[in-house]
């Protein structure tokens, strides 16, 4: 049986399932803060005491390093001071969903450097207070430390402007969508065995209930369920997906067959306060679609973005036309079903990519056009399952284009 293994056997044959099994964990901001600064004070105690190599005069030293430590933290402080109006100004222009600017790691990387930095400047300075000659390596460091910072700052600088063009954030949602795609779906070639149709679910199961606070699924860590699921021979089948909100004790899933802890359950699901791109390949559409509808709306007024969020969208549902959508249970090393998912369908991608869009297109005879290619692009790459519903659209859009505007004329 074709699956996904938790001992890094190929996705039928094809690809490792590590977006599936494991959580992808990103650094806290606040961690990283912590590092840098304890980093800081290390440096910042430990250099002024090496007694090797050239010095320098150290008299004046102290008041060199507290000036470059306070000053670097009022210029960054500034700096991101500034940077709250690019998030603001993408939020009422896009959409309120878009976090790629803010979520960047460059934008708390660099405050955490510029804390191990001040940190050091402060500490070194206590520490060379007292010393006639300190090593050549404290200010040097200093130097060294506070430059970097400022080319931190000048790349985030520049990646604060690319946040205020559309080109560059149409490219970073497909970047991003893309590559989910590519690592949860096979391309459906006449290479690959098409994926065989799920196994019956073994006799009545326990529903497993949420517990926890209310939130997004952001991500399932799945690597010890698998083998829980394995250890207990059950199959624990999920009723709520990736992006979707959970509730307190709304449903979760349901164990089938052996006796799984409901808490083991539970401990896979990464929740948070809003979607995340890392095993959420429905959230790409829907960010391009909210850029797209708010183009569209009466308050802005602009089909050409729409025109382009459409064809992202297009690029999009061409790479998902060529590649298999039903996705197997993910199984453990011997083949067994241990876990099954809810993952979007082919409708639910056309339905947040294109049918959302056709009431705010109406009166926009420019982007019903970009959408009636989209269609008809699609309809000539899908499989045939996916043919009814892709000319169902195709005969509305073509409704629309020829259907008598509000103003009263023709489109």
């Amino acid at each position: 049986m074709a699956g996904l293994s938790t001992n890094g056997a190929p996705f039928t044959a094809h690809r490792p399932p590590r977006r599936l099994l494991v959580a992808r964990r990103q650094l806290r901001a606040g961690l990283l803060q912590l590092l840098c600064a304890a980093g800081g004070l290390t440096f910042g105690i430990l250099l002024p005491r090496l007694r090797a190599g050239p010095t320098v005069d150290g008299s004046h030293l102290p008041e060199l390093l507290f000036t470059m430590g306070l000053g670097v933290i009022g210029v960054v402080t500034i700096v991101f001071s500034l940077l709250f109006g690019v998030v603001e100004w993408s939020a009422s222009t896009f959409t309120p969903r878009l976090g790629l600017f803010r979520d960047s790691p460059l934008v708390w990387g660099t405050f955490a450097v510029t804390i191990g930095v001040f940190v050091f400047s402060v500490s070194a300075g206590v520490v060379t207070s007292n010393q006639d000659q300190v090593s050549l390596l404290v200010p040097i460091a200093a130097v060294t430390s506070v430059l970097t910072v400022f080319a931190l700052i000048r790349a985030l600088q520049t990646r604060a402007f690319l946040a205020l063009q559309l080109a560059h954030v149409l490219a970073a949602i497909t970047t991003r969508g893309r590559a989910v795609i590519e690592d949860l779906y096979q391309p459906a070639t006449p290479g690959n065995d098409p994926t065989p149709p799920l196994g019956p679910i073994p006799g009545p199961g326990r529903t497993v209930t949420w517990l926890g606070p209310p939130g997004v699924i952001q991500q399932l860590d799945l690597r010890q369920l698998v083998d829980a699921a394995a250890d207990a021979d059950a199959l624990v089948v999920f009723r709520v997906g990736v992006g979707e909100t959970l509730h307190e004790g709304a449903p979760l899933a349901e164990v089938h067959g052996g006796d799984l802890a409901d808490q083991i359950v539970r401990d896979a699901v990464v929740r948070g306060t809003e979607r995340s791109f890392d095993q959420d390949p429905l959230l790409a559409f829907r960010l391009l679609a909210d850029i797209a509808m708010r183009a569209m709306s009466s308050a802005v007024n602009d089909p050409a973005t729409a025109v382009d969020a459409v064809n992202a969208i297009e690029g999009l549902l061409l790479a998902l036309a060529v590649r298999d959508l039903d996705l197997p249970d993910i199984s453990d090393h011997t083949g067994a079903s241990r876990v099954r998912l809810v993952l979007p369908t082919g409708d639910d991608y056309l339905h947040t990519g294109v049918e959302d869009l056709l009431p705010y297109a109406a009166n926009a005879p420019m982007v019903l056009k970009q959408i009636h290619g989209l269609l008809t692009n699609m309809l000539a790459l899908s499989p045939a399952p996916r043919h009814a519903t892709l000319t169902q659209l195709i005969t509305q859009v073509q409704d629309q284009l020829t259907a008598p505007s509000r103003n009263g004329g023709d489109l």
